[in-house]
């Protein structure tokens, strides 16, 4: 009867009372109509404002999406809202992390505080398989999702866990998905993925449940034998040939998806640059099965031991790969820069190349910085082109830092497995002047072709990085502000070079770590759009990325686009096409590119844990990283982080100083802080978790 009052076209949202007068309830009768009330309350069939007033489901719900906690509480996103609004674990309805929600906001934010709010109703579940270990209890189970943010068990009923013993990790299809936080999600088993223990099954675990997609379909495989192991020559007519240039690429040692090749040439007013890119348009034609499959992928993904590539092997190591003594098809981006590492002029052009030398970046920078008499003497012929191209690099980079580029450099991790996939060595991975050197050529690529078709009033993809909140800014300030720094934002707007500066103040000190990764997290993210609103990061007008077409599909897409305009071919109902294609493009591959960084920083984080396990007990100098209320992060010299619990400190109490990201005690006055060198001992690593446990190593003393 409730319900059906509400659905009535005159409805308007109205308190008990005047409910209980319309429904004409006695008094004594109106406990009775509360329990009705809880009761479509708790099922999401009605709602209730912050004035306690009643309505349909969507009268004051708004549609976000949830973001689960491993402790059971969350957060919905709502577009347009400045922050999350929190979720408390017994309001939560059962989501789970990724759904679609509605939620009511019972409490708006107060200061510091977060809008506190109520889930009403799941519109979408996002995970109907999930990836999990497996306990079995008598003649049922539970699968324990691997993503720490579903918090929820997954209840196996007897017959339905596919012959799994405890230990195993599988693929669980949920039938039912409970409701509310008490009552467990109940599925089947639809596959076994191996024992946790067995060797792959680890990375496995993780590309299943990223949903990482494995093989190739059939027709995609059929394309291939279309596809000609070496350049035809009717394909090479047409086209600039600069195969007389003196052209090398310069990549890591392992790589074997070599899509850019350089050539440079000393001029009057400075330099000629060529930046090569494999033309992988030529083979993966618009809406066939190989450019479906590669939007389906969006990006190559690397995980520790192997590449899901974008694009087939026998396109993206073979007829794309830009390799030694091969012709090759290009789209190349041909820069006049003069002595001021300004682009005077530029010719974007179907090319036709013969790279000369395969270097890597370790030889290269052996060259360039370490001037190494053996090295040199190796590649001779060449040695006067890397020192060209470091001179052309530093004018380049010192330019881009004048506008106010601002350069993050964390040092990444590499890790070397056995044959067993177990982790032997991990290592800062360092960039030198030879990446660097790369990094300085494809970024002037990537700025001039992304201006040249801004001006021609292209559809085009863009890379654009938006300027921060102000209010993130103004909260970074106010902390950066403990530390001694400040930030200028006139008009409560920063400008990239006021953040450069500051990590130029910063480089050195025992602060650096922190006040660099709280800069980074208090900007936004990187994103691919059709209209091009600059590259706050890189304090760039344009940009776009045109360099890895044979990992990324929207360089693939750009390439697409160049070459229509390059024959002529972008007329009206061309330009109609990709306006309609693109905003859908830009949007599916930045969330793919996201889907990639996650899945690739779960992967190095599991192998870290592996690694540190056969160091239980052993003692490491670190550097403390973090600190929070429940204790404080130590970065090993090999990139590990752990925690030491505040449990861990001894001998005092110790209050947690937010103003200065210190933890205090309260007795010895003892401090420990961001920035300092601590001996600690590994305690416990947790698999599971993907977590490291340290201690002082002083206790043990």
């Amino acid at each position: 009867m409730i319900q059906d009052v509400m659905n009535e076209p005159a409805y308007v949202p109205m308190k008990l009372k005047e409910l209980a007068l319309l429904l004409n309830i006695p008094k004594e009768q109106r406990r009775e109509l509360q329990r009705v009330i809880d009761y479509l309350l708790e099922e999401g069939k009605i709602s209730m404002s912050r004035k306690g007033k009643l309505g349909r489901p969507e009268t004051f719900s708004e549609a976000g999406i949830y973001s689960g906690h491993p402790k059971g509480f969350g957060f919905v996103t709502i577009e347009g809202r400045e922050q999350d609004v929190f979720v408390p674990r017994e309001k939560t309805k059962g989501a789970m992390h990724g759904d679609k929600v509605l939620v009511v906001i019972e409490q708006e934010s107060d200061g510091g505080r977060r809008a506190e709010g109520s889930i009403v109703r799941i519109l979408e579940h996002a995970n109907q398989e999930l990836v999990g270990l497996y306990e079995k209890n008598g003649g049922f189970g539970f699968v324990i999702p691997d993503n720490p943010r579903i918090s929820r068990d997954i209840f196996i009923p007897q017959g339905c866990d596919a012959g799994a013993v405890t230990g195993h990790k599988v693929i669980v299809k949920i039938k039912d998905y409970g409701n509310g936080p008490d009552k467990k999600p109940e599925g089947v088993i639809t596959s076994i993925l191996g024992h946790m223990n067995d060797p792959g099954v680890d990375i496995l675990s993780i590309v299943k449940a990223y949903g990482l997609p494995e093989e190739f379909p059939p027709e995609v495989m059929a394309q291939l034998e279309e596809i000609p192991d070496a350049v035809r020559e009717e394909d090479k007519a047409g086209r600039k040939d600069l195969r007389d240039l003196p052209t090398v690429t310069i990549d890591g040692e392992e790589a074997k998806d070599l899509d850019d090749a350089i050539t440079l040439e000393k001029t009057e007013q400075g330099y000629r640059l060529g930046v090569h890119i494999a033309d992988v348009t030529h083979y993966v034609r618009e809406g066939s099965p190989l450019d479906r499959e590669a939007l389906k992928r969006g990006t190559s993904v690397y995980l520790t031991d192997r590449v899901i590539p974008m694009l087939p092997h026998k396109l993206s190591n073979g007829i794309c790969s830009l390799n030694q003594g091969e012709d090759r098809l290009a789209l190349s981006c041909i820069m006049e820069i003069n002595d001021k590492g300004v682009v005077i002029g530029h010719e974007i052009a179907e090319t036709l190349i013969r790279v000369d030398r395969r270097m890597t970046y370790t030889a290269v920078n052996a060259i360039i910085t370490d001037d190494d008499a053996e090295t040199k003497e190796k590649y001779k012929e060449f040695v006067d082109l890397f020192l060209q191209m470091k001179e052309l690099s530093q004018l380049l980079r010192k330019r881009r830092q004048e506008r106010g580029a601002i350069d993050f450099d964390f040092p990444e991790s590499k890790i070397l497995l056995d044959a067993k996939g177990r982790p032997i060595e991990i290592k800062p991975y360092e960039r030198n002047a030879a990446t660097k050197l790369i990094e300085d050529f494809m970024l002037m690529a990537n700025e001039t072709v992304a201006e040249d078709y801004y001006w021609q009033e292209m559809p085009f993809l863009y890379r654009i990085h938006e300027k921060p909140d102000e209010e993130k800014m103004a909260k970074l300030g106010t902390f950066i502000n403990n530390f001694g720094y400040t930030l200028r934002m006139p008009g409560g707007e920063v400008h990239p070079k006021e953040l450069q500066k500051l990590l130029e103040k910063i480089e050195g000190t025992p602060e650096e770590a922190l006040l660099s990764r709280l800069t980074l997290r208090s900007m936004k993210q990187a994103k691919y759009s059709t209209v091009n609103s600059g590259h706050f990061g890189l304090a760039a007008k344009y940009y776009t990325h045109f360099t890895s077409p044979i990992r990324r599909y929207p360089d693939l897409q750009i390439h697409r686009i160049i070459k229509e305009c390059l024959h002529g071919n972008m007329d009206a109902r061309k330009t109609a096409h990709f306006e309609k294609i693109l905003p859908e493009v830009a949007v599916q591959t930045s969330a793919l590119e996201r889907r990639a960084d996650e899945a690739e920083r779960e992967t190095d984080k599991m192998k870290k844990v592996q690694y540190m396990e056969h160091y239980i007990g052993e003692e490491f100098e670190g550097v403390i990283s973090g600190v929070t209320n429940w204790g404080f992060y130590v970065e090993l010299p090999n990139t590990v982080e752990g925690l030491v619990h505040v449990n861990e400190l001894r001998g005092d109490y110790f209050v947690f100083d937010e103003a200065h990201y210190e933890l205090v005690g309260e007795m010895t006055r003892k401090t420990y802080k961001l920035g300092q060198t601590i001996r600690v001992r590994v305690t416990a690593c947790d698999r599971y978790a993907r977590t490291i446990d340290f201690m002082p190593a002083v206790y043990w003393k």
